[in-house]
């Protein structure tokens, strides 16, 4: 049985860009949803991903961050972490859907639907090589950046 094929999707990203998944093919791909712009999980997260991006650039591997957060908030939030990879913006959730990661979570006590913060590793023919979901944090941009090597 071959591995599924990554959902496709089209949206809108920083730097005035709009990715397509399936344009993306030919070249390895991280793709991680995470809930919220400028939130202490969210912030190491995607610094961490963006410490490793030459690492990821020399395994040939391209990084994409997904949340709702509007593209405005994405920009300043690019910026303030000089990130040197892309962020997607999803507020209709069209890709977080179809790749499933929306979960209803419990918040201060409160059941509320959200992002569980989750990775995806696509191999250059567009399939989901590798999948990690309930991510924690620590170690995670490590484990992943091995993953993309070994592919």
């Amino acid at each position: 049985m071959s591995a599924p094929l990554a959902p496709d999707f089209t949206l809108h990203a920083t730097g005035g860009q709009t990715v397509t998944l399936s344009a993306l093919r030919g070249r390895k791909l991280v793709i991680y949803f995470y809930p919220k712009d400028n939130t202490p999980g969210c912030t190491n997260e995607t610094r961490d991903f963006g410490a490793l991006q030459g690492e990821f650039a020399a395994a040939g591997c391209t990084i994409l961050g997904i949340s709702r957060d509007s593209l405005k908030s994405h920009e300043n939030f690019k910026a303030k972490l000089e990130l040197p990879f892309e962020l997607a913006s999803d507020p209709e959730e069209t890709a977080c859907e179809a790749f499933g990661v929306m979960k209803l979570k419990n918040m201060y006590g409160k059941q509320v639907r959200g992002i569980e913060r989750s990775t995806f590793l696509i191999d250059a023919e567009g399939t989901i090589a590798r999948e990690w979901r309930g991510v924690k944090v620590p170690g995670h941009a490590e484990e992943v950046l091995a993953a993309a090597r070994a592919l």
